[in-house]
């Protein structure tokens, strides 16, 4: 019985990783997210990060260089390994000819798309099309003021005020989501 007692090191170990985890754990996953465009595996990647971090707590409290620096640097090095065994494993193919490879699943991008489109409708008409026109577009401020036919500043404060507005809206849906 006594074996299956957590020991107080354990204890403050993990309480570390946790303040770990709370500070720097949205920067890792972001990065992850960027270098591997995967959010499923970017999230087991800086599960795996930490518990590297938990493994070897020293590194985290010896104050020589930064944490998210050191964490960061984790997460890149476990990205290029799973890019590398990715790389290493033969391609997927079909199992025959008549099926097709196995392709991601692209319902997420869907119904982010689905979503943001219907919050552009509601925006006022020089907020959406400010917005269509550099971000869905492409269009630099000073080609979409061209194309609206309005100045480059107001091109801006519409970009500006119409993302300000978006933000609310989905700030207003998660909370509609949580309840």
């Amino acid at each position: 019985m006594a074996g299956l007692r957590t020991r107080p090191r354990e204890v403050a170990d993990e309480a570390l990783v946790r303040t770990v985890f709370q500070e720097h754990g949205n920067a890792m996953l972001g990065y992850a997210t960027r270098l591997l465009a995967d959010r499923p595996a970017a999230e087991d990647v800086v599960q795996e990060a930490l518990v590297r971090a938990w493994r070897n707590p020293e590194i985290l409290v010896n104050g020589k260089g930064s944490t998210r620096a050191w964490l960061l640097t984790v997460v890149r090095n476990l990205v290029i390994d799973s890019v590398r065994a990715r790389k290493a494993r033969p391609p997927e193919v079909a199992e025959t000819p008549t099926t097709v490879p196995i392709e991601r699943d692209h319902s997420d991008n869907v119904v982010n798309s689905m979503t943001v489109l219907s919050a552009l409708d509601s925006l006022s008409p020089e907020h959406r099309e400010v917005l269509e026109q550099t971000y869905l577009r492409g269009r630099s401020i000073d080609e979409a003021a061209r194309e609206l036919g309005i100045p480059p500043g107001t091109v801006k404060s519409r970009s500006y005020y119409g993302l300000r507005a978006l933000r609310e809206i989905f700030k207003a849906d998660r909370v509609e989501e949580a309840a």
